[in-house]
């Protein structure tokens, strides 16, 4: 601790900014941000001064009060003015906020060197030091709220005359710092990822700082704002916090360096018993009950509630965490976690995840420091009380059964389920678990998604639906690896190739299809030691094939309106697309599914100043975007030729009827297989047993027949099918 010191009161309120660092020629308010709503402000008449000392009212200079033309003294009571003050229209009315009303008005408050806006309601706000307050506020009963004169507001930037150990880093996805990352008010999870994965490209890496740091100045004396419309209430600690405009704060412990992103279209709040230090959060944004967090970032849309710690973090867009603890970790949109006992710590995870009750990802002291991590595929869910050892990493939509993993695992297998069988070393996977167990799971997320995503700006592009160029990748490469495999078992002696190996398991694995057969393999390469059996390769390798045509028609449809267009216009745009640039590895950006290629752009223009600002780098993320729909329709066009041996350039219009055909009956199988899932709910007779009749259980559960993704899901399907019939019988 430091020494308390003592000074001169006559410089209370002066010398907030060095004269080193002021100008020549300019005052030492130079730096005071202009409230653009005031256009002129006027010194008290002594009528007002004679009003407001009557009302037990101090100020150390009444000369360096300004007012507007409609101030009135009257409705400003017990007051301590230090510095320069500016106060806007005050008009004999009250402001109402969610029950609480309070005179418009200044009460009961100290007040030092602060722009005030128009019929605020500021009452017993203990000291409240450099801020700029906008219209219609409410500020009550705060203890302390000061803006200092370095203020940086949570970005990763210095300010003149502050060393560089003070600056702060966001240290995702290793405890070790070595993907640690700059916080600034604009980042979404796409520039922390290109910035915390790319760590062997130095000049990449200067880059990104020079252009955060590019984008904020170096002086001192910024003020602290709070947005019009604003309601603070019950604080203790405010320092160095921009507060956006529609704003609620009630009730937290403390807030430093911070920037609240708020507005009245997507409106922040922050709840009761919050300890929230050097962080920046994302407009819309909800965090109450209790939470900690120090060094992170909250996207758009995103909640953190109920004790919640979240420490070094990044937490993308329209994410909810809940009691549980999130050290060092990147995570992209749609996250869930929702317990007390679980713990994710180390992790890089690529969204649309659900971490379970008990699940502790963290286990990473497995070397000499604190150096292990996780990487996890958008869709990871591991199950009750699992745990990992780092270094592991998993493909996309993986699910994990309840377990004690004692070794890393390397998880290459998408849409699996991966558990331990007692009686053997090794774990157990079965690809494509989700598409034939558990329909209803990866279609409800993918529609609770869309329904989730409440952002009303969306700087983030996302791709939610399960199956897209990342994800169909992992496919492709699993059947390969899945035909290697089936060539090794069966050909042990021979030292083959592995374009030979992958010929022989191929014709292996249809035969087997063919006779209605499946056999188990052994994959060494998925977990350190013991590796894995694959069970039921070759029902997952049909229904990967299956699932790939229908991704093809899926993108058809997206681009093509085939209420209007013709078979024949569709198959000659297929074989002219075939003409156009291919792009076979995929990056999740963030939530974004890009090429390999179009990211190595970005990050040589970064370097070569093309891109020169994260406005521009967002923006182009943004063409990107643009043009996703038809690259995605080029890959999916080249994954059904290379899985399902076809070349679209030799498809007649009865080859392309014929995929639209199928197209309808795996859509048909979806919906079946969804419905089939949740009906068990109510056959089973183990649930069934808490009620005494079936109007009972309707009663608690509701009836499957009022179930909205259901219902959605069996429109959708009808829809589907009706226009695909139109289309290819339409001359």
């Amino acid at each position: 601790m430091s020494d308390v010191k003592m000074y001169p009161i006559e410089q209370f309120s002066i010398n907030f900014v060095n004269e080193s660092a002021i100008p020549a020629g300019e005052s030492k308010y130079y730096y005071r941000n202009p409230n653009a709503g005031h256009k002129f402000f006027r010194n008290l008449e002594a009528s007002e001064i004679e009003t407001l000392v009557k009302n037990n009212n101090f100020a150390e200079n009444w000369n360096e009060i300004f007012v507007s033309k409609e101030f009135n003294a009257n409705c400003v009571i017990n007051n301590e003015f230090f510095g320069k003050v500016l106060i806007g229209k005050l008009s004999e009315n009250y402001l109402e906020y969610n029950d609480l009303k309070l005179p418009v008005g200044i009460y009961n408050s100290t007040i030092i060197s602060c722009e005030i806006g128009d019929n605020v309601s500021i009452r017993n706000a203990n000291y409240l030091s450099h801020y700029i307050v906008g219209n219609n506020c409410i500020l009550f009963n705060i203890d302390e709220m000061i803006t200092s004169d370095r203020s940086k507001f949570g970005n990763g930037i210095l300010k003149e005359g502050e060393e560089e150990e003070v600056r702060i880093w966001i240290e995702v996805g290793n405890e070790n710092g070595g993907r640690k990352i700059l916080p600034f008010d604009k980042i979404i999870t796409a520039d922390a990822y290109i910035w915390s994965k790319y760590r062997d490209d130095k000049e990449l890496l200067a880059k990104l700082a020079e252009i955060t740091n590019n984008g904020y100045s170096k002086k001192r004396g910024y003020y602290g704002l709070v947005g019009s419309n604003s309601v603070i209430k019950h604080c203790r600690i405010i320092k160095d916090v921009n507060i956006g405009e529609y704003c609620y704060i009630k009730g937290a412990n403390k807030l430093k360096n911070l920037t609240i992103n708020s507005s009245k279209l997507e409106p922040t709040q922050i709840g009761e018993g919050v300890e929230l230090v050097n962080g920046i959060i994302g407009f819309s944004a909800k965090i109450f009950y209790g939470c900690k967090a120090v060094r992170f970032v909250t996207g758009r849309n995103t909640q953190v509630k109920y004790g919640a710690r979240l420490l070094n973090s990044i937490l993308g867009d329209n994410s909810t965490v809940s009691c549980c603890e999130l050290l060092n970790n990147l995570i992209f949109p749609f996250h869930e976690q929702h317990h007390n006992t679980s713990f994710l710590i180390a992790a890089t995870v690529l969204g649309q995840s659900n971490i379970a009750a008990g699940a502790t990802i963290g286990s990473n002291h497995n070397s000499r420091s604190a150096d292990g991590e996780v990487l996890a595929g958008r869709g990871f869910w591991p199950g009750l009380s699992s745990d990992f050892k780092h270094n592991s990493k998993f493909a996309s939509f993986v699910l994990i059964s309840k377990g004690s993993y004692a070794y890393e695992m390397n998880v290459t297998y998408p849409f699996s389920l991966v558990f331990q069988n007692k009686s053997d070393e090794a774990i157990q996977i079965i690809p494509a678990y989700w598409f034939i167990y558990n329909m209803y799971a990866i279609e409800r997320n993918l529609y609770k998604f869309a329904n989730r995503d409440k952002r009303k700006i969306k700087i983030q592009n996302i791709e939610s639906e399960y199956l897209a160029p990342d994800t169909v990748s992992e496919i492709i490469k699993s059947i390969d690896r899945i035909y290697v495999l089936a060539g090794e078992s069966i050909n042990k002696t021979d030292n083959l190739t592995q374009d030979e190996y992958l010929k022989i398991g191929k014709e292996y694995i249809r035969n087997l299809a063919l006779e209605n057969k499946d056999i188990e393999l052994k994959d060494k390469e998925c977990m350190k030691k013991y590796g894995a059996k694959i069970l039921r390769p070759v029902k997952a390798v049909c229904y990967f094939e299956k699932m790939i045509l229908y991704f093809l028609v899926k993108n058809i449809v997206n681009i093509y309106d085939i209420a209007t267009i013709r078979l024949k216009e569709v198959l000659e745009e297929l074989k002219s697309l075939k003409k156009t640039k291919l792009y076979l590895n995929w990056i999740n950006l963030g939530g974004q599914i890009v090429s390999q290629e179009d990211l190595e752009d970005i990050k040589k223009d970064i370097k070569n100043d093309k891109l020169t600002n994260w406005d521009e780098i967002h923006e182009r993320y943004n063409d990107l975007w643009k043009k996703y729909p038809k690259d995605k329709l080029r890959f999916s066009i080249y994954a059904f030729e290379t899985i399902l041996d076809k070349n679209v350039d030799l498809f007649t219009e009865e080859d392309l009827k014929k995929l639209f055909e199928d197209a309808v009956l795996i859509k048909k199988f979806i919906y079946s297989a969804c419905y089939d899932v949740k009906k068990k709910d109510y056959a089973d007779s183990y649930r069934k047993m808490l009620y005494d009749n079936e109007e009972e259980m309707i009663a608690v559960i509701g009836d499957i027949k009022d179930n909205d993704f259901l219902i959605y899901l069996e429109k959708e399907t009808g829809e589907f099918e009706n226009a695909v019939k139109n289309f290819i019988n339409r001359e």
